[in-house]
């Protein structure tokens, strides 16, 4: 997913602030993906540049850091943005995620330690699954899509829930021969 389609994606729902946007991707596709500061506001810049979006408002921070700068989609970019629903996706899943490439990785070092790390990432994914199914309600009011990715990450932390229990098991009972 390229940064500038999810500013724009969020930029119809609400204007925002930079912090804003980053704060709602990882809150909200945190498991689907990362994102940091130097990709948010080089983007905002360039799409300002380009008319996708506008400066809405600018107020000082409450901190005295720099000021907030609230950003609308423009009528550019709500077409750039349609284009871009329209377009063909790749449709490969990718999976990022450095326990599972650690895990792979278990067999060269001490058993222990390996079922500590599932246990430490079984209570991870227990929290998120809580936090998930707390949030679901809100993330039904916002309509049908939102609704089902909000179900399928859900079912995500369920099925890999399941899946640490599993292998822990097998570590477990491997343990035990």
């Amino acid at each position: 997913m390229s940064v500038r389609y999810a500013i724009l994606g969020l930029l119809h729902y609400r204007n925002m602030h930079g912090y804003e946007i980053k704060r709602h991707i990882e809150n909200h596709f945190g498991s689907m993906w990362t994102i940091n500061y130097g990709q948010i506001y080089p983007n905002l810049k360039s799409m300002e540049e380009e008319g996708c979006i506008t400066l809405d408002n600018v107020t000082p921070s409450e901190r005295g850091g720099p000021h907030k700068k609230l950003y609308a989609i423009t009528p550019m970019g709500q077409e750039k943005f349609k284009t871009w629903l329209e377009s063909e996706e790749n449709t490969r899943i990718s999976l990022r995620d450095p326990f599972l490439m650690r895990f792979i990785f278990f067999g060269f070092g001490n058993q222990e330690q390996a079922l500590a790390n599932i246990d430490n990432q079984l209570k991870i994914q227990e929290k998120q699954l809580e936090s998930r199914r707390q949030h679901l309600k809100r993330w039904q009011a916002r309509g049908k899509y939102v609704r089902l990715v909000a179900e399928l990450g859900e079912e995500f932390n369920s099925g890999y829930i399941k899946w640490l229990k599993r292998a822990r098991q097998e570590i477990m009972d491997i343990q035990d021969d």
